[in-house]
């Protein structure tokens, strides 16, 4: 019963947009599947912090979805900047019981205990988030990390948090973010989003009390990445 994680999967079997033309994501979609059968039982949880689908609506993400629901174990699904068909929980939970994705949970001001931890997080938002509108994204944001922080203290268990946004890189921090996170007293933080040369400014190791680590699916050559035996 471990818990794996991989963000930004980008999948796009219901729409044309895939991600092979760029560098490094050659055959991806198998490298993912065989990686993923390899690694994961049916016992096992994998969550994912965003980027999903290219899908912009139910229809085209469903292919994805259901994709993913077929691969072994649960998955618990957070948020992305590219996840244009997520829509509210009420009719997230109505798609999955219309189209019986049996494996597949959504993370949205909640929490999921898995082993010994909590499954809690959310999107976030951008560093520099200095617009008026920006800034009102991200304290909607800070918000809901908060309550989804708290539904996992609830559960007795140990919050672990996961963030499509980076809280931080080498040259720049989200001061709200990583003030939500010390003040609950978050020691783990898994983040995706960062691609390609982006990645190379990508904060990984202890800071704040806090172990961080990018789990963009290239990052992770799109393997599973293990959180918790």
């Amino acid at each position: 019963m471990a818990v794996y994680a991989i963000a930004d999967l980008h999948l796009s079997f219901g729409t044309d947009k895939p991600m092979d033309v760029f560098f490094g994501w050659n055959d991806y979609v198998q490298k993912l599947q065989t990686n993923w059968e390899k690694l994961v039982g049916a016992q096992d949880t994998v969550v994912i912090p965003g980027d999903i689908s290219w899908g912009i609506n139910y229809a085209e993400a469903l292919p994805d979805l259901q994709w993913l629901d077929a691969l072994p174990g649960k998955k618990l699904l957070l948020k992305g900047n590219h996840d244009l068909w997520w829509d509210t929980m009420n009719k997230n939970a109505r798609l999955k019981e219309s189209a019986q994705l049996e494996s597949i949970d959504f993370v949205f001001n909640n929490a999921y205990p898995c082993q010994n931890i909590a499954v809690c997080g959310t999107r976030s938002w951008f560093f520099d988030a200095e617009k008026s509108a920006d800034k009102k994204v991200l304290l909607r944001e800070v918000g809901r990390l908060q309550r989804s922080v708290d539904a996992a203290k609830q559960t007795g268990k140990e919050p672990v948090v996961f963030l499509h946004y980076p809280p931080l890189s080498l040259l720049e921090e989200c001061e709200e973010i990583l003030d939500c996170l010390v003040q609950n007293g978050i020691k783990r933080c898994y983040y995706g989003h960062m691609h390609g040369k982006a990645a190379q400014s990508a904060f990984e190791g202890e800071k704040y009390g806090i172990q961080f680590h990018l789990i963009a699916a290239d990052r992770l050559e799109f393997c599973p990445y293990l959180i918790e035996k």
